[in-house]
């Protein structure tokens, strides 16, 4: 660092030796593969055969079917030093943006891990599991009131299959209207989640893609050329991808509406709006929620998600099987509804997400949602305030629950988008989300939450403007080799997609 760099910026040293790093656990401890340390006869456990039991592998051994053989500690401690190598919003910073990685509060893992909710079988009978389903009812509840669209199915496993069952609802109702075969055509923002595209054609509909303005906004002037008796529906996420809230909104889901097609509202962003803004006050007749972004069920590592979808009273027959419904002071699962679009999945939803999402609402009440959507879009503005002058800004004005910036000025001295993602996590910090949405070019998607502090906020924009004066100063080039201390440094990401190394050995490795 320049002096100039280390006079501004006190909280920062050179990040191999920034004291809020930490370095203590040997991630760069190498070690074989357990496939390469193991040895024949070698197990953890050993027990005894057990006479007349067939083995569901159909093999006498595990050594047969190619698992390695190795002992308990060595399997502990590989795993172990795996889960050391992983970063997760327990160990630092993690400000990806549209993912909304924010903190997950203890008390909603506790009530998930209570032994009569996290030891129910689906196929209980349902006179032993009265308080999931109430709980279950609960939380059909908050979401219908949050939302203001009164039908609830909890259903949809994430928030892609909340999609798919949104979008099939909208089918089902074109069907029962007769429309069907004339409107087969959905509309979508350039600006929208791949997802948004993708499931509208697998629900056998094709897609006409609309621009963005140079605001961030659907532009409605093509907008309105779209529209007619050939469009089946609408998809917006709103909050969008680009942070922003479509002024436009309202009017969009009346001239859509006036058309005869229906408004799907994408929810990932509702963690920006909830407490404040009921979606179907602006339109929305469709809309799925991701318990696992607003309602802080853990995020990430494959699931489970949860994706609820909500929709309007005139939807509501359509909705997907099974919904929980009080019959006097009895819970119930219905399967039967004559124009339901059927099972989206073996069983009813993810019960440990649903604990965790009612905790969490009823933790924090009305009042509380409110205010945290509040300060996740009052940490992101700060953010984009703070450092507006040192990244581009691609659309000017108030951002909501992420601001977007991008590399066009230090693209312009060497440093790239890739560069000041890799030395972030140089300096214990998660990057944002880097190259979306495509809309940018070199985009840097920020999403703080509304859960971490001004100190913490305050380093990440301390380091940001690090970079930013250093490569201003011409010395962008000690970023371009970042990470230095991870225990992998950069790799060619597109060749270890198409070339990957693996390792696959049937015979297992001598004693």
């Amino acid at each position: 660092m320049t002096a100039a760099a280390k006079k501004e910026f006190p909280m920062i040293v050179n990040a191999e030796h920034d004291p809020l790093v930490d370095r203590s656990r040997g991630l760069n401890f190498e070690e074989p593969l357990l496939i390469e340390r193991s040895k024949q006869g070698r197990s953890g456990v050993d027990f005894m055969p057990t006479k007349g039991l067939k083995l569901r592998t159909g093999q006498a051994a595990r050594g047969t079917i190619g698992l390695p053989q190795v002992s308990e500690p060595q399997a502990v401690r590989h795993f172990v030093r795996l889960s050391q190598q992983n970063f997760s919003i327990d160990s630092g910073f993690y400000p990806l943006g549209s993912c909304t990685m924010k903190h997950n509060p203890r008390l909603n893992e506790k009530m998930a891990r209570l032994a009569g909710l996290a030891n129910l079988h689906p196929l209980q009978d349902e006179r032993t599991t009265q308080g999931a389903l109430e709980l279950m009812h609960e939380l059909q509840h908050w979401l219908a009131e949050l939302t203001g669209l009164p039908g609830v199915s909890l259903a949809p496993a994430a928030g892609a299959q909340g999609e798919m069952a949104g979008m099939l609802v909208i089918r089902k109702a074109l069907e029962k209207r007769g429309e069907l075969e004339k409107r087969r055509y959905v509309l979508v923002p350039d600006s929208a989640h791949g997802t948004n595209p993708a499931t509208a054609v697998m629900c056998g509909f094709e897609i006409k893609t609309l621009p963005s303005t140079d605001q961030g906004f659907v532009d409605m002037d093509a907008f309105k050329a779209a529209l007619g008796d050939d469009v089946a529906g609408f998809m917006l996420t709103n909050p969008n991808t680009c942070g922003l809230f479509d002024p436009n909104v309202k009017e969009i889901a009346d001239l859509l509406h006036e058309a005869g097609g229906y408004f799907y509202c994408d929810g990932a962003n509702f963690n920006a709006i909830a407490g404040r803004v009921r979606p179907a006050d602006f339109g929305a007749d469709v809309m799925h929620i991701n318990l696992h972004k607003t309602f802080s069920t853990p995020h990430g590592g494959g699931g489970p998600g949860s994706g609820p979808i909500v929709v309007t009273e005139e939807l509501e027959p359509f909705l997907p099987v099974p919904r929980v419904q009080k019959q006097g002071d009895t819970y119930t699962l219905e399967y039967e509804a004559e124009d339901s679009i059927g099972r989206m999945k073996g069983f009813h939803g993810h019960m440990g997400m649903f604990v965790r999402a009612l905790a969490y609402m009823m933790a924090h009440g009305v009042d509380g949602i409110r205010q945290a959507s509040e300060d996740a879009v009052l940490n992101a503005n700060y953010v984009r305030v703070k450092l507006q002058e040192h990244y581009h800004v691609p659309f000017n004005g108030m951002c909501m629950h992420e601001c977007l910036l991008s590399d066009k000025k230090q693209k312009a001295k060497g440093v790239t988008t890739m560069d000041i993602a890799k030395t972030l996590i140089e300096h214990g910090m998660h990057p944002m989300t880097v190259f979306f949405p495509l809309v940018v070019q070199g985009a840097m998607l920020i999403e703080p939450t509304e859960s971490e502090s001004k100190e913490t906020i305050d380093r990440f924009i301390a380091i940001m403007k690090m970079i930013a004066d250093e490569t201003e100063a011409g010395n962008g080039e000690q970023f371009t080799e970042n990470p230095k201390s991870t225990p992998r440094r950069r790799l060619d990401e597109a060749q270890a997609a198409r070339k990957p190394t693996l390792t696959w050995q049937m015979m297992m490795a001598s004693a």
